[in-house]
């Protein structure tokens, strides 16, 4: 989930938004206008500002201005009337991620945009840190992962579709990123998405996409994150967690190579090659009749089964110094990165009973 700043001078259609994305499990916080957001920014870091355009003191174009100035990895995402679209358009060419037209009719369309702007904000810095430093290595030393890495590398080539077995944080997108770097579609998009953090429907429209008025609150055509993913590689994480109907659905993109938008009629091809994660146990869920015999054949062509981080010790330095260095760093708390670096260094971390 993602960390949002609402900021509206109408205290109640700011409570309305900040509810809406509460409910999806987001952290909000609230802003009267823009000078009061960047009192709250210099405070917090967010993923996410979703503000309106025209309020008193500073509007939310001079606060866009100031965002792709200071903070140019927040996405932003504009809230204007009808009469002020030109104005939305125009914040999108300075960098805003998209816009919403009140009024709202539904919180659908918010949440979904808010979700498609947080998983933006996350890739672009796995982007980022993929550019500065290649390919992030898949294991610094450690024995376990050697059979693990060299799998990848010969089936990164092909077009098998990969199935990622393993605990929550095993570094399984990772590997997924590693195959796409390494395989011939290394120069196309790749384009992830998790089964476990949306909602059956809002994962449908984000899957296939949905076309104007499909649902209240659809006010133009989107396309989703296959379509997205076109010539590239697409990762569809803890895919253990997809409701039956859009298992079903799946099924038919994975055997036909082609999908439906959401209320529309015209076939899209899916030109993607497909990597799929889960930390489920899919052929258990199988013989239980949880999951789809013949998805999980479909998605299980080439298995991978990644170690957790407490059968592989040699990592456990370089990959907590890593996280230190991003996380802690963005926290700016005096000392702290020091202490958790000396502390992983330290037999009691290498002797921790690490989860994933």
């Amino acid at each position: 989930m993602a960390s949002v700043l609402v900021v509206d001078d109408e205290e109640g259609l700011r409570s309305f938004l900040a509810e809406a994305l509460l409910d999806e499990g987001h952290q909000v916080q609230e802003a009267g206008d823009g000078e009061a957001a960047l009192r709250v920014l210099a405070k917090q870091s967010f993923e996410v500002v979703l503000t309106d355009l025209k309020m008193p003191r500073m509007g939310g174009m001079e606060l866009l201005e100031r965002l792709r100035r200071d903070q140019p990895e927040v996405e932003v995402i504009v809230l204007t009337a009808h009469g002020t679209v030109d104005t939305a358009l125009q914040a999108m060419k300075l960098g805003a991620f998209d816009y919403l037209q009140k009024p709202l009719s539904s919180p659908t369309e918010l949440r979904l945009l808010v979700a498609r702007a947080a998983e933006r904000y996350r890739l672009r810095g796995l982007a980022e840190a993929t550019t500065r430093e290649g390919v992030p290595p898949l294991s610094h030393g450690a024995a376990a992962m050697a059979g693990v890495e060299s799998a990848l590398r010969k089936v990164a080539p092909t077009e098998a579709t990969v199935l990622l077995l393993g605990e929550s944080g095993t570094g399984k997108e990772v590997a997924a990123r590693a195959v796409h770097a390494w395989s011939r579609r290394a120069e196309g998009p790749f384009v992830a998405i998790n089964c476990a953090a949306l909602s059956e429907s809002l994962l449908e429209s984000e899957l296939f996409g949905h076309e104007k008025g499909a649902f209240t609150g659809a006010t133009a055509r989107r396309r989703g994150r296959i379509e997205l993913a076109q010539h590239g590689t697409f990762f569809l994480d803890e895919v253990g967690e997809l409701a039956p109907a859009l298992q079903a659905k799946l099924l038919r993109v994975l055997q036909e190579r082609c999908f439906e938008r959401v209320g529309g009629a015209q076939t899209v091809q899916a030109d993607v090659r497909w990597v799929a994660a889960t930390n489920r146990d899919l052929a258990q869920m199988v013989r239980a009749g949880g999951f789809r015999e013949d998805l999980y054949h479909r998605l299980a062509v080439f298995p991978v089964q990644l170690p957790p981080l407490r059968e592989r010790p040699e990592d456990i330095p370089a990959i907590g110094r890593r996280f230190v260095e991003t996380h802690l760093g963005q926290a700016r708390i005096p000392g702290q990165a020091h202490r958790a670096l000396r502390w992983l260094e330290s037999p009691e971390a290498q002797g921790y009973p690490w989860p994933g």
